[in-house]
């Protein structure tokens, strides 16, 4: 029942602010889908001029990942809609020992570190829709030291 709640109150903040004069330096306010490889679910919301955080949450068979990001986001001269953006955040996830089997000299349990974001946004206009495609580089800092630069990937969101 709390969940509900939870959820019913932020539905309705969404519905609120799409209604208020944000200046956000795009024509969306907020956006939830899904962003693939690795699949996640997104929600990108600007907090300003330009300034946007992004929540992502990826689940595997291994465990699962939470990532939170800020960005800076640049108009592209003379292509509606079009934005690039550069940030960066952190994540922390948790893994079954299913990943420690398949690669015994990595540790399994939690995982900490910091991730750098670089990317395309492109809001299509006449629809509620967003599309971004971006590289998200990041380093694992706790568990296991690790750098993954091959994430990132397409993005598909519903705007508010």
């Amino acid at each position: 029942m709390k969940k509900l709640f939870i959820f019913l109150f932020l539905l309705g903040g969404a519905y609120y602010t799409q209604g208020q004069q944000v200046n956000t330096g795009t024509s969306y306010k907020t956006a939830l889908g899904v962003k693939l490889y690795p699949a996640a679910v997104s929600v990108k919301h600007f907090v300003g001029k330009g300034k946007a955080v992004e929540g992502l949450g990826y689940l595997s068979n291994d465990g699962f990942r939470l990532t939170g990001l800020y960005e800076l986001h640049f108009p592209i001269t003379g292509a509606e809609g079009l934005q690039w953006y550069v940030g960066g955040g952190g994540h922390v996830g948790v893994w079954s020992d299913s990943w420690k089997n398949r690669y015994p000299t990595r540790e399994s349990g939690v995982a900490i570190g910091v991730d750098g974001i670089l990317g395309l946004d492109y809001k299509i206009k006449g629809a509620p829709l967003n599309l971004s495609f971006d590289w998200q580089p990041s380093f694992n800092i706790i568990g296991y030291n690790y750098f993954e630069g091959g994430w990132g990937g397409l993005a598909i969101r519903y705007t508010f």
